[in-house]
């Protein structure tokens, strides 16, 4: 796979470092999650690839093991606020004097510096300083955070990997590693680039809930089947607007301008009516096959049935028949194989990750012993 013979270590956190640990497992690299004395489970649910060491970064000794640890490592992920690391004697100046070549990846809601940086905070936060949050919305109503996908995953988690890959690359060159501050409130923003550069082009003109990409227009946005489903409609071009209306068994000259702004709110009203009196089913069956940018708003249930996404596989089942989406973009010389073995549980590598650092078994007993670290093994019922 495209990422190995890399070794990452990711210090236990909530969702956007396991995501961004996650992502480099599936593309081939080895990670090892450093989970915290007395957690039981991973929170994260994103632990697929993973190892597991328990150790206390709060104990002299169990920081002096992470250090061994990074001296051999290639990337070092952590989910703190700033100055936390330093306090632990873990800050990129001790990590990097041993091992010059580590990338010591810093994720946070705010970035490393600035007035907010050792605030709390979490996606909906970030997103409201990003200004996106801003122009997510119904038209009247206020502002809604798209569940916690574009700040923690979008913004945080994925920005975080194309930094760290960008770092490996270029470690190629120099031979160095480097340290990546990835602010989610600032991924976010980069994200929203579109929306910043297109101010001058009229798409953002209305208020919230009423342009063209936010719901206002009626040839983009979801309607209610006659089943309780819902259909979405993408048809901007003329071309597929022309699509869209034959569908639904109207005729274009008997209907205003598609561009009417004015005359939108009636057309949605329309367009609901008619959606309203036929099943999603048969709605596919009319758009299925056309240009009409037409679709179903497929359930978790059901999108793992559809015929496209079986076609290509885009999702994978595990040995514990779990599904979950196959990872993304497709390689062709280097594609990605995720595990499909169960989640690691915590503290079950402890033992096997420190004899792999040289510790020996007596020493391993003796941090054990002293609630250095925990080891965890699979108890089995016979």
């Amino acid at each position: 796979m495209a990422l190995r013979g890399i070794t990452v270590v990711e210090l236990g956190g909530l969702a956007p470092v396991p995501f961004c640990g996650m992502v480099l497992a599936d593309f081939g690299a080895h990670v090892v999650r450093v989970d915290r004395p007395g957690t039981r489970n991973d929170p994260s649910g994103l632990a697929r690839g993973k190892r597991s060491l328990v150790v206390d970064l709060k104990r002299p000794r169990g920081a002096a093991v992470l250090r061994r640890l990074c001296a051999q490592a290639d990337v070092l992920l952590e989910p703190f606020r700033p100055g936390v690391m330093e306090r632990l004697q873990l800050g990129p100046e001790i990590l990097q004097k041993k091992n010059p070549r580590l990338i010591y990846g810093r994720l946070s809601g705010f970035g490393q510096s600035g007035r907010f940086s050792k605030a709390a905070g979490h996606d909906i936060n970030y997103l409201a300083l990003s200004g996106v949050l801003s122009r997510i919305g119904r038209s009247g109503e206020n502002p809604y955070a798209p569940l916690n996908l574009l700040a923690d995953f979008g913004g945080g988690g994925l920005m975080c990997t194309m930094g760290i890959i960008m770092a490996l690359f270029e470690r190629t060159r120099s031979g160095k590693g480097q340290v990546i501050d990835a602010s989610m409130v600032e991924g976010t923003a980069y994200l929203s680039s579109f929306l910043w550069k297109t101010q001058e082009a009229g798409l953002w003109d209305q208020p919230r809930g009423q342009n063209v990409l936010d719901g206002g227009a009626p040839f983009y946005t979801t309607y209610r089947t006659a089943d309780g489903g819902f259909m979405a409609v993408g048809a901007l071009e003329p071309q597929f607007y022309e699509l869209l209306i034959k569908g639904l068994g109207l005729k274009s000259d008997e209907l205003p301008n598609q561009m009417s702004i004015k005359d939108w709110p009636e057309m949605k009203k329309k367009f609901a009516d008619i959606f309203a009196k036929k099943t999603k089913a048969e709605w596919c069956q009319i758009f299925d096959g056309t240009d009409a940018c037409v679709t179903p708003v497929l359930t978790f249930e059901e999108v793992i049935h559809h015929g496209h996404n079986k076609d290509r596989g885009s999702f994978i089942t595990d040995t514990e028949q779990r599904v979950s989406p196959r990872p993304a973009p497709l390689l062709s010389n280097t594609p990605a194989l995720p595990s499909t073995k169960r989640d690691p549980f915590v503290g079950e590598h402890t033992e096997q990750i420190l004899k792999e650092l040289g510790f020996s078994q007596k020493e391993i007993i003796q941090l054990k012993l002293d609630n250095i670290v925990e080891i965890h093994k699979l108890s089995v019922n016979l």
